[in-house]
């Protein structure tokens, strides 16, 4: 829409100059020009403005014979392409063309000749603003240059100093998503599409807004205008205005003149809002040198500042400190305003009488443009196919995804939603991008450009980005990955690995943030992700050349940070742990076990383990088994060695007892009373040799005996007879006591038992809460931890630190004074009985899970671990998390009896249609659970299943005779698996004598 030739211009000589052919009377005049103006600009030295038809003229303006500015007749500024915008500093005039050129014009010479800028031949241009004596441009793919003086750091280009003539492009700027550049007398500004506002240059007065007066070399975010939905930035010489889309206003910096209109003259350091503008909308806001206008929503303007030049609109006001309304000539009628300028000690307003006019606030337009609409881009690329066209379309995909700038702003949250983006919210529409890159993928030609685009512009991202908007490309570049991996999967690799390297740039800040960003999606889109880089790293480890690369630990670690992140969030929104978990040949696990192992034995020739031991993440627990156990036997392997080479030493000499292995001859009668004794006496190093239990003087070995050793001796040590541990109320698990004497050895030995189950892959009977588990691998105790041992307890906590208000913990007369196993103790001895407040109530809270899990069992717990370690080595115990720690030890639960039942083989007659297997079955579906559980025991000589054995257990059956066998009971081989079922002759019989092979003599199942 066209301005209609009127004009409003008041402040200093304001009328002179401009070609008219008719003006109002006193006051603020209203000029009717013979052309419409496009833009406008007044600074020291000159007027300029630019015609709706794209030329420019510009107007000098020079000291009067009485010290004030007398402005000059315009002059035309002749240039080669159409001029949209102008830019006036000190001594010169900035030049915007439509094609983006820039042109430069000496307002100090007598011939105004614009000169182009070299610098953007090549680079388009979309806005120019200019300071005393810089200027500041923003490119059409979103970067900033600067040029000029540089006293103050207002170039934002690191450091203070000299003047620079050729534009300089401000780096730190370069991944983010801008929409408009302003600048002042010295200090500079930028805006980014969602509202972030950036600042550098002179700070003396605060008008960068930082809080403080010291000056800033590069461009730094005003984060206390962040989530204010920011949408314009004016400046004056030493003050800044910025506009809200909501139409508020805000100003800072210098106040001397009252340019703040916050009713003093006193400096603000950070953006404060101008309370006296409330009431109606502001759309437009406007600095001059020392003052200030704002245009609202009812077609009012209201200034405040300096009025020396009358350049508020009000004669009779020196320097009004509130906005006050201009005085607007009455004759303008029903003509809206459709902007304002200022600009040194001058004022001016368009007006248009066109009735459809809908004046949007400052930068809208801006706004609008910057929010690329890639997916249109995205359509017309993928359906063009005209040769002549696509060089351009080649033009159009190289710079859009050349530039993080651009991809930046792409696909944001509609109806302003993206104004809240923050470290907690990136303000992306992910299901519009993931549309869109689908399309993408599926042109060849379109793809190649854009890959080679990207491969180019990845390694140049800034590690870290000025403002969280420039991180935005990492979330689209992993919806981008997906949709060429659906596509082409081989293809997607280079360009993942190139993603990978930008994100292991990153400091620790920025992953944090993108990080929040990514947890905070749909768990869907969350494995989504994740699955990217899966498939990614598998590629890799695939490859026969590219397994061993940095490229491969780049993806890895990528992987970790989302494993990490999904590690801290809630538990109820958190994704399994399966979800990161890869399908590692045992080939591969063998190999990169290997390489671990030497590595780990000096053997520093050997190449890096692939995912061992700092990726472990990606190995789901049988795999980890499965390394774990390799590599106790390869150490097992190792002692027998050394042991093999001290036999041959001393051939001639009787042979050592503790050749065969750590051998432990045990009485079943007193069997933890001999163990313990035993290994008291053992050396501590050969508890890591192969296990040998003896059984009465028995010398046949059998792996039958180790089973029931462990469950021998853990049975009797954690029961609550033997009075080693403390137990919670209901009698179900057990805890070290806070009791125990100093000299007691027994905790040192529980935990190389526990270590021997563990390097010998028993399973043991350990009722224990998890947080021993926690506490072995480092995993500091919590609140939730108390949940597992003593619910109460827990429930009793969970209120005091979340539910009970002040009033009622004052009225519940709870101190620092707790009973734990059955002891008074006292949190804080400093101050005995100190009551529990709404202030100190987590203080309370903490130091009672810190006393239950570590002051109290502080000692023991070293002692218990000391020796659990002195069997496990503690790099590879490192492997598991807790859970998996605790599975690995106590087994699984068994209750799918229908798989049991799916996997059970049958020889010697029976088949599954025999009539006594069949009465079998009918006998089993009518045992409890714990006898169903009992039957497993009794079969494969677990309580629990071991990890290996959870998915495919399976049970064998035989029979004794071909006759009924009434009078016998059912028989097990457990390390066979092996049930023998006796013939019977009814259901009845064959129930009762199973239900007592079950509850009787179970401890000794043999072969």
């Amino acid at each position: 829409m066209r301005f209609r030739g009127s004009m409003l211009a008041w402040g200093e000589d304001c009328r002179r100059g401009f070609r008219l052919m008719d003006s109002g009377g006193d006051g603020v005049p209203l000029l009717h020009v013979s052309f419409h103006i496009a833009d406008l600009s007044a600074g020291r030295g000159a007027l300029a403005f630019a015609k709706t038809n794209g030329n420019a003229f510009v107007m000098p303006t020079s000291d009067g014979e009485n010290g004030a500015r007398v402005r000059g007749k315009q002059k035309f500024v002749k240039c080669k392409e159409k001029i949209e915008a102008v830019g006036c500093g000190d001594d010169e005039v900035i030049l915007l063309s439509e094609k983006g050129s820039v042109y430069r014009v000496d307002v100090t010479q007598t011939l105004y000749l614009p000169r182009m800028l070299e610098a953007f031949c090549r680079i388009p241009v979309s806005q120019v603003a200019c300071g005393s004596r810089h200027t500041v441009a923003l490119t059409k793919d979103g970067q900033v240059y600067t040029w000029g003086q540089n006293s103050r750091g207002q170039l934002g280009l690191g450091k203070k100093g000299r003047s620079i003539s050729s534009p300089q492009c401000v780096r730190s700027l370069s991944g983010m998503p801008l929409v408009q550049v302003s600048a002042g007398g010295e200090h500079s500004f930028a805006l980014s599409v969602s509202g972030s506002v950036f600042g550098w240059g002179r700070n003396d007065c605060g008008q960068l807004g930082l809080g403080d007066s010291q000056d800033r070399c590069t461009p730094t975010s005003v984060d206390s205008l962040n989530l204010k939905k920011t949408t314009s930035i004016s400046c004056g010489k030493d003050h800044t205005a910025i506009l809200t889309k909501h139409g508020t206003v805000f100003t800072f910096g210098s106040g001397q003149f009252g340019q703040l209109g916050h009713s003093s003259s006193r400096n603000e350091l950070r953006p404060r809002l101008v309370a006296e503008l409330w009431g109606a909308k502001v759309t437009r806001i406007a600095c001059g040198r020392y003052h200030t206008l704002v245009l609202q929503e009812n077609n009012k303007i209201y200034s405040f500042g300096c009025n020396d030049q009358n350049q508020l609109g009000r004669s009779n006001d020196s320097h009004p400190t509130v906005p006050l309304p201009v005085l607007l000539p009455p004759d303008i009628g029903g003509t809206k305003i459709r902007t304002i300028f200022a600009g040194e000690n001058c004022s001016f307003a368009l007006l248009t009488t066109d009735e459809k006019f809908h004046r949007d606030s400052n930068c809208d337009n801006a706004n609008n443009k910057a929010q690329l609409c890639l997916e249109n881009m995205v359509k017309r690329w993928t359906s063009e196919s005209d040769m002549k066209t696509w060089k351009k379309t080649k033009q159009e995909i190289q710079r859009t995804f050349s530039s993080a700038s651009c991809l930046n702003r792409s696909f944001l949250e509609k109806k302003d939603k993206h104004f809240q983006t923050s470290p907690k919210y990136h303000g992306l529409d992910l299901k519009r991008a993931q549309l869109a890159f689908k399309k993408l993928v599926k042109k060849k030609n379109v793809w190649e450009e854009v890959e080679a685009a990207l491969l180019r512009l990845l390694p140049l991202l800034d590690k870290n980005p000025v403002g969280v908007e420039g991180l935005r490309i990492y979330l689209l570049l992993n919806e981008l990955l997906r949709a060429t991996q659906t596509q082409n999967p081989q293809q997607s690799i280079k360009l993942a690995e190139v993603v990978a390297a930008a994100v292991t740039r990153l400091s620790g800040k920025n992953l944090q943030v993108i990080g929040d960003w990514w947890s905070s999606l749909m768990p869907s889109r969350m494995v989504r992700h994740v699955n990217v880089w899966k498939k990614a790293v598998s590629a890799m480890l695939s490859s026969e050349d590219g397994s061993h690369t940095p490229a491969v630990r780049n993806l890895l670690l990528v992987l970790q940070y989302m494993y990490n992140v999904n590690s801290r969030v809630a538990e109820c929104q958190r994704l399994p742990d399966s979800v990161f978990c890869l399908k590692l040949s045992e080939a591969f696990l063998d190999e990169d076990g290997i390489r671990w192992y030497l590595r780990s034995h000096g053997e520093m020739m050997m190449s890096e383990p692939r995912v061992l031991p700092n990726f472990s993440f990606v190995m789901d627990l049988k795999a980890k088994m499965l390394i774990f156990q390799k590599m106790c036997d390869a150490t097992k392997v190792e002692k027998a060695l050394g042991d093999l080479s001290s036999l041959l030493w001393s051939y001639m000499w009787d042979t050592p007892d503790n050749l065969l292995g750590l051998v432990l001859d045990v009485r079943r009668a007193s069997v933890l009373e001999d163990t313990f004794e035993q290994l008291a006496a053992t050396q501590q190093e050969d508890y890591k040799k192969s296990l040998v239990v003896i059984f009465d003087d028995n010398p046949e070995f059998d792996e039958v005996y180790i089973k029931d050793f462990f469950y021998e001796v853990f049975h009797e040590i954690v029961s609550p007879e033997y009075g080693m541990f403390m137990f919670n109320d209901s009698k179900t698990l057990a805890w070290f006591p806070s009791k125990a004497q100093q000299e007691d050895q027994r905790f040192f030995l529980f935990g190389v038992l526990c270590g021997l189950a563990l390097y010998n892959q028993v399973i043991i009977f350990l009722p224990f809460p998890l947080v021993l588990f926690k506490k072995l691998l480092g995993v500091t105790p919590s609140l939730e931890d108390l949940t597992e041992f003593s619910p109460s307890e827990y429930k009793t906590l969970h209120c005091i630190l979340y539910e009970y208000t002040d009033d009622v913990l004052e009225n519940l007369f709870i101190d620092f004074q707790i009973t734990w196993d059955k002891t008074c103790i006292d949190l804080d001895p400093a101050f005995p009985e100190k009551p529990v407040t709404g202030q100190n109530k987590k203080e309370f809270v903490d130091a009672y899970v810190n006393y239950a899990f570590n002051t109290s069992v502080k000692r023991i717990f070293q002692e218990f671990a000391r020796g659990f370690f002195k069997v496990c080595d503690r790099e590879l115990v490192k492997l598991f998390r807790p859970e998996e720690l605790h599975r690995a030890l106590v087994g699984n639960d068994f209750h799918d009896w229908e798989k049991l039942k799916q996997n059970t083989l049958y020889d010697g007659g029976y088949n599954p249609s025999h009539p006594n297997i069949l009465m079998f079955w009918e006998v089993f579906d009518e045992l409890s659970e714990n006898q169903k559980m009992a039957f497993v025991w009794f079969v494969t000589g677990f309580e629990r299943l071991p990890i290996s054995a959870l998915d495919k257990i399976k049970i064998s059956t035989k029979k004794i005779s071909e006759d009924f066998g009434d009078r016998y009971y059912p028989e097990s081989e457990t390390c066979f698996r092996l049930l023998v079922l006796p013939l019977y002759s009814s259901k009845e019989i064959m129930k009762e004598k199973l239900v007592e092979a079950l509850s009787s003599n179970r401890k000794y199942s043999q072969c």
